[in-house]
This record gives structure tokens, C-alpha cells and sequence, in this order.
């Protein structure tokens, strides 16, 4: 009897642990835990030109000077190709070269009535171009213009305001630059920074 006894024990640990056996077979493993994801960093292939102002050689053109597209965005005016005056050498006051865009000439009327001119002159050296900004700025005071000296780009500028215009002046090297906006073209607390914007295209040499 103890035999038949130890032999029903026996069968019962061996169902006991085939159950437990079919239970863990049953259960399903646990996926391992995906690598950490590196992350991919991109090199730009190409580079980001900045505009910088130089002491450029004289524009062929108005439209190396600042494109009438760029100048018609800017005022928010359509405009046709600007009137290109290239003025003659004057030693007497050592200027070498000199070009002036009239943009906006209404119908039948002449340069004077431009909504806005830009320009670029060179001279024989850097005190000649620095001298005859300096004269302008002090002429144009003397007749009653406003004078503030205000950022262009990296550089300095002068403003002269009068009633009726607005003329940003400044020079770099043996180069000046002139950019003179009929009053009312634009608001007067946005058309300094577009000024400005116009001096320093017209003081960058455009690269292709």
C-alpha cells in the first residue's frame, strides 16, 4: 500500500510539473529592446553668401547697383528700368567715376521728379571720398536738413531729412553712395532700414 501510495505521488510531481512545463512554453518571450537610434546629422554642400560692403570698382549698371526688381519689391511699386546717368571725371574734386539711377520718373517729367535715385562715385583715394561727403552733409545742413547718423550694414551713414526728400549718404575706401527717396514714398519709420538696404546692395559687388 505504501508503494501504490509513493507510486501516485509520483505521478502526480510528474503531472505537476509537465503543467508547469507547458505553462512557461506557453508564454510568450519578450521582444528585445531595439537599439538607440543615432541620429543622422546633415552637412550642408553648400555655402551661405552674406552680403559684405567694399570698396568696389564702378557698376557697369544700374542693375549692378541694385536690380529694379529688388528696388521695386522693396517699395512695393511697379517700376520700369531705371533712367542710368554716368557722370564724367571732375579733378577738382579727385572723383574719378560716377553713376546715378533714377527709378519712378513720372511721365513727362525729368530727373528732379524721380521717387528715388541711387548712385555710386569713385575717387582718386579714401580722403578725397571721405572729404566730399563731409561737405555734402554740411551744405545740406546749412539749408535746413535734419541730420542723423545712422547704421548701414556694418558701416556708418549720414541721413539728411527735409521736407520733401530723404537723402542717406555715407562713403567707404575711395567709393561713396547716395540714395535719395522723395518724402511720402514710404512710411517714415520704414524707409530709413530700406535706405539703408539700397546703400548696402549698392556697395556689394554681385557674384554670379
Amino acid at each position: 500500500m505504501a508503494g501504490v501510495g509513493f507510486q501516485k505521488l509520483s505521478v502526480g510531481w510528474v503531472m505537476a510539473l509537465c503543467a508547469m512545463a507547458l505553462v512557461a512554453c506557453a508564454t510568450p518571450k519578450r521582444e528585445a529592446a531595439p537599439p538607440p537610434r543615432i541620429p543622422t546629422i546633415v552637412v550642408p554642400t553648400s555655402v551661405t553668401r552674406t552680403p559684405v560692403m567694399a570698396d568696389r570698382p564702378l557698376p557697369e549698371g544700374c542693375e549692378m547697383i541694385v536690380p529694379t526688381e529688388q528696388v521695386a519689391q522693396a517699395i512695393g511699386q511697379e517700376l520700369p528700368k531705371p533712367t542710368e546717368i554716368i557722370g564724367i571725371p571732375e579733378p577738382s574734386i579727385a572723383r574719378t567715376g560716377k553713376i546715378d539711377c533714377y527709378h519712378g520718373i513720372p511721365a513727362g517729367k525729368g530727373l528732379t521728379d524721380a521717387i528715388l535715385v541711387i548712385g555710386v562715385s569713385t575717387f582718386a583715394d579714401d580722403a578725397s571720398a571721405a572729404q566730399r561727403i563731409a561737405e555734402s552733409t554740411e551744405s545740406e545742413r546749412r539749408d535746413g536738413a535734419v541730420v542723423t547718423d545712422v547704421e548701414v550694414g556694418k558701416q556708418r551713414g549720414t541721413l539728411l531729412s527735409t521736407p520733401v526728400e530723404h537723402i542717406l549718404i555715407g562713403s567707404l575706401g575711395k567709393s561713396t553712395f547716395v540714395v535719395r527717396a522723395k518724402a511720402g514714398l514710404l512710411p517714415d519709420d520704414k524707409l530709413p532700414a530700406v535706405m539703408s538696404g539700397f546703400a548696402v546692395q549698392s556697395m556689394t559687388q554681385q557674384i554670379s
